[in-house]
């Protein structure tokens, strides 16, 4: 009886402990399946409240089968060389860039793909320092000047100067120098151009904006483009490290919208578009166009301009847009812009419609910023980062930044840009402050005309006479985007 006795404890004390085990296990299994059901949840919740910042709209950002090694905007560091190309040398291509950043990024893409096709060496691009902005910047001041050398060298030998032989010649004044003609065909650099690199050795390009064609260009030279603008032109290390610190700051707080206001003192008077400002701004404005050299138009019909479409929407005109889009008024909106004309006065309609407007200077302390005053190419590289992360952007005005932005955005997988239609919207906008149009037609108007304006996969326009009104390569560079009638059927 005791021994029987003993085994029973025994059983019994086995029996308890396993008990206790079944329930610790069955007790983590459920709970590491809950945890997996929350992390389930909040990552679908994620995927529908963050990119859809326009309630019911359609997006055609990250598609399958969309480019995904450009998926990453900020490039990698490390990059393996590719093998040096070899070919005889014609001569060497000296360039002077005009114009704002974007204006000049598009132009070093043009330059690079001319200089391999005339087999020359590339002197490293002089920047523009003389414009409106007065930039002091040079190239190694923006770009990564060694990774740009490195990355190409399998297309055209790059370097940052002259040979001192050379350079000695150049001092002396003997090179030749000229602004190539706009939209030219890659035949007239290889007729004209080319006599004139193996005839003197050094020939000056001395304006480089648009002068080279959008259209009928060899595909080999299209995909070089592309190539240049997207893997070699990469911003220094200082204006990337700050670029992620403020998509960082913006991320932790949601999803945001960078609308690029182009509302700035040079672009009112360049295009003399003056709506909502005092007669003393509109003065000022006129007195620096006509001081401006550069400006050919002088006496412009502000009122016939807006209404053909050709002004950048004002701050009260972008607001009103954004709300009949259907933009969350919580959002958080991202100015990318330099100093708007009237400051914060100006400010006021939109920060209103929207409260959670931001800029980097709000984001960034005044230390982290202060290498970059005065420097607005710098500036507008930090803009060009953030505009490519957002996940929708709005441009006000077709300008270089807003057309090159948008080309990047298509390819890094058609993210989303609404590319407004503003010849319509100032019609619209007029009706509806006059009472012609109530909120909801006036809403679902705009909605319906931009419906099909979101940088969706879609052919590039082509006019053959008119290069200056055709679709801009730059913001859709079709031929290094993913097939066309792939992504077509696929939208």
């Amino acid at each position: 009886m005791r021994f029987l006795g003993e085994v029973r404890v025994e059983n019994t004390e086995f029996f308890t402990s396993s008990h206790v085990k079944l329930k610790i296990w069955i007790l983590r299994a459920i709970t590491t399946l809950l945890l997996w059901t929350c992390i389930i949840q909040l990552v679908a919740l994620g995927e529908v409240w963050g990119p859809n910042l326009l309630k019911s709209w359609p997006s055609c950002s990250n598609p399958p089968g969309a480019h995904t090694e450009a998926n990453v905007s900020f490039p990698r560091r490390k990059v393996q060389l590719p093998p040096k190309r070899v070919y005889k040398n014609n001569g060497y291509l000296v360039v002077s860039c005009n114009g704002g950043l974007n204006q000049m990024r598009a132009a070093i893409c043009d330059m690079v793909a001319i200089a391999r096709h005339l087999n020359v060496t590339l002197i490293v691009p002089d920047l523009d320092k003389t414009s409106f902005w007065a930039d002091p910047s040079n190239f190694q001041d923006i770009f990564d000047v060694d990774h740009f050398i490195s990355s190409l060298r399998d297309e055209v030998r790059i370097l940052k100067e002259l040979p001192p032989r050379l350079k000695r010649k150049v001092e002396l004044g003997m090179f030749y120098e000229l602004p190539p003609i706009s939209w030219s065909n890659i035949s007239y650099y290889h007729q004209q151009i080319l006599p004139l690199l193996k005839s003197h050795k050094v020939v000056h390009l001395n304006r480089t904006d648009a002068r080279l064609a959008n259209n009928g260009l060899p595909f080999e030279i299209q995909k070089l483009r592309c190539r240049v603008n997207f893997h070699s032109l990469r911003f220094t290390g200082r204006i990337e490290e700050l670029g992620r610190k403020v998509v960082r700051i913006l991320r932790q707080n949601g999803p945001f919208l960078v609308l690029h206001l182009r509302y700035e003192m040079d672009m009112l008077s360049f295009s003399g578009c003056t709506r909502g400002c005092s007669n003393e701004e509109v003065d000022e404005l006129t007195r620096m166009r006509y001081a401006n050299p550069w400006w050919k138009e002088k006496a412009i019909d502000t009122e016939l301009k807006r209404r053909e479409g050709l002004c950048p929407l004002t701050p009260e005109e972008a607001a009103l847009v954004l709300t009949a889009l259907g933009v969350d008024h919580n959002v958080q909106i991202y100015i990318a812009a330099g100093e708007i004309y009237g400051r914060e006065r100006r400010l006021r309609p939109l920060a209103a419609a929207f409260w959670n407007l931001v800029r980097k200077e709000k984001l960034l302390e005044p230390s982290e910023l202060r290498f970059f005053q005065n420097h607005s190419s710098q500036m507008a590289a930090l803009d060009y980062l953030v505009s490519l992360e957002s996940d929708v952007f709005v441009p006000t005005y077709d300008g270089n930044m807003a057309k090159v932005v948008e080309g990047h955005r298509r390819y890094l997988g058609f993210k989303k840009t609404i590319l407004l239609d503003r010849k319509v919207l100032v019609n619209l906008i007029d009706q509806y402050e006059n009472g012609l149009l109530s909120w909801d037609e006036f809403s679902s108007t705009i909605k319906e005309v931009h419906a099909n304006r979101t940088g969706c996969p879609k052919s590039r326009v082509v006019i053959s006479d008119k290069p200056k009104v055709e679709d801009y390569f730059y913001s859709n560079p079709q031929e290094c985007l993913q097939p066309m009638d792939e992504a077509l059927r696929r939208w």
